[in-house]
Parts: structure tokens; C-alpha cells; sequence
């Protein structure tokens, strides 16, 4: 009776004891953030989203970059000068994305230059998307399955995308690379948090065939939370970027082939 009565001493003296501490956590300078894409999607005009880092103890809004010169280059002479559509949104004008062609991403902010070299791989047809079933722990989780064909004796670098209802499911980072299955028939399982899934739920795969420097900041990002190929949340580090000048983010030009399917 007289540990009960302590602990319950002890307990009430730490909950009057309590009071909010903040750690003495250094607040570095603020960094450029840069997150680009050219695609072979000639429907629409591709993006460039600028904006800052903020210190940890800030509420999670990222100040937007306004008034920076973009441009964006191909190796076949084309250029685009970007438009600010919204703050620290930029978008392109004419510029067509085209498989194997290498584009040059310029971002001039602050008297500052930024720039980033991507190369669009050829597309890989995506097949089809199935569904894997798991049970355990009293539910039923479901994963969907990408199919395709990787191509034999040729270094290909893969991520995936998925919008669900038509919502963009972002919390996961799926990249893969046919380093172990050059050549094979690929069904693997995009391994999310798939309570997320549910039968009737509408579904679109996305696939891109991306290089080789943005497979490489995806996978640091993804190994960086711990969470291994096709499973992680957040990243404590910041991965190597493709772009110069100590900016943080990444260019990409790729390719994208789609499946949309009901959920079953």
C-alpha cells in the first residue's frame, strides 16, 4: 500500500511539475527549395515550385520565392521562359518534352544562379495494376501491384505515383531500379499504408522513367527515413540534390505511362 501510495505522490508532483520546454535548437539560414519537372505529357505545361526552408519551431509554411527568372532548355535548341502563374509557382509556355532529349533547368533568384541537368529516359508500357491482399492484425490491407516489362541490357530507374478518388497519395516514396531485374517480367507491390485502399476506390498508377541523379535523391531520401525501398514518411537529412549552388530539391524529366482501376 505504501509503493501505491508514493507512486501516486510522485505522479501527481510531475504532472504539477510540468511546463513546455524548448529545446536550444540552432535556426539556420533559410534555403531555396527548387522542385522542377519536364515530362512527355505535351497536354500540359510543366511546373517549377520555388520556395524557402523555415526553422523548426515555425509553423509548416513554406514562404514562396517570387520574382525569379526560370528557364528551362532542351539540347535541341528549344527554350521556354517560365511564367509565375501563382507565388513561386512558374510554368512553361512552349517547350515539349521529348524521350532521350537533356534539359537544363536555370533559376536566377536573388542575384543567385541555380541550375540542374536532367536527361527523359525512353518509356516502359506499364501493363496493367493488380491487387495484393494481406491479412492480419483483423484486417484485410491491399496494395496495388504495377506490371511491366523492364527492358534487357539497359539501366533503368523507376518511381511510382498514385492518386486515389483523385487525390494525390503522397506520403510514401516508391523508386526502383532493375539492377537485380534487368530483363525480368516486374510485379511488385507498392507497399503504402494500405488502409489508405478500400474496394470501390478509384485508382490511378503512375510510372515514370526517371535518370539516374533523381533516382539516387529519391532512394537518399527514402533510406534516409529509415523506411527502405517502397516505405517512408518523412527524412530527418536532406538528400543530394541535382541542383547547384547548395539548393535543396531536385529537376526531373521523365517519362510517364498510367493504369487507372477500381480497387477490388
Amino acid at each position: 500500500m505504501k509503493r501505491v501510495i508514493l507512486a501516486g505522490v510522485l505522479a501527481i508532483g510531475l504532472y504539477a511539475c510540468q511546463k513546455t520546454v524548448h529545446l536550444n535548437l540552432n535556426n539556420a539560414a533559410p534555403q531555396i527549395v527548387i522542385e522542377g519537372e519536364v515530362t512527355d505529357d505535351t497536354t500540359a505545361p510543366y511546373t517549377v515550385r520555388v520556395h524557402r526552408t523555415v526553422s523548426f519551431y515555425s509553423e509548416n509554411s513554406f514562404p514562396a520565392v517570387r520574382g525569379a527568372s526560370i528557364r528551362i532548355s532542351d539540347n535541341e535548341g528549344h527554350v521556354d521562359s517560365l511564367v509565375e502563374s501563382t507565388p513561386g509557382v512558374y510554368t512553361t509556355q512552349t517547350l515539349k518534352g521529348k524521350p532521350g532529349n537533356t534539359y537544363t533547368l536555370s533559376v536566377l533568384s536573388q542575384d543567385t544562379l541555380y541550375t540542374a541537368v536532367s536527361t527523359m529516359p525512353q518509356p516502359v508500357k506499364l501493363d496493367s495494376v493488380t491487387f495484393n491482399h494481406r491479412t492480419g492484425f483483423g484486417r484485410n490491407t491491399i496494395y496495388a501491384v504495377p506490371n511491366f516489362q523492364d527492358p534487357a541490357g539497359i539501366a533503368n530507374y523507376y518511381q511510382f505515383v498514385e492518386y486515389l478518388n483523385g487525390v494525390l497519395l503522397n506520403k510514401d516514396i516508391f523508386v526502383f531500379d532493375d539492377r537485380l531485374s534487368d530483363g525480368r517480367y516486374i510485379t511488385r507491390s507498392l507497399r503504402n499504408d494500405s488502409a489508405y485502399l478500400k474496394a470501390g476506390d478509384w485508382l490511378e498508377v503512375r510510372m515514370y522513367c526517371i535518370d539516374k541523379p533523381v533516382f539516387d535523391y529519391f532512394n537518399e531520401l527514402d533510406q534516409s527515413a529509415g523506411g527502405g525501398t517502397f516505405n517512408t514518411t518523412a527524412s530527418p537529412a536532406n538528400p543530394i540534390s541535382n541542383i547547384s549552388n547548395g539548393a535543396l530539391g531536385y529537376f526531373s524529366a521523365h517519362t510517364i505511362r498510367s493504369v487507372k482501376t477500381t480497387v477490388h
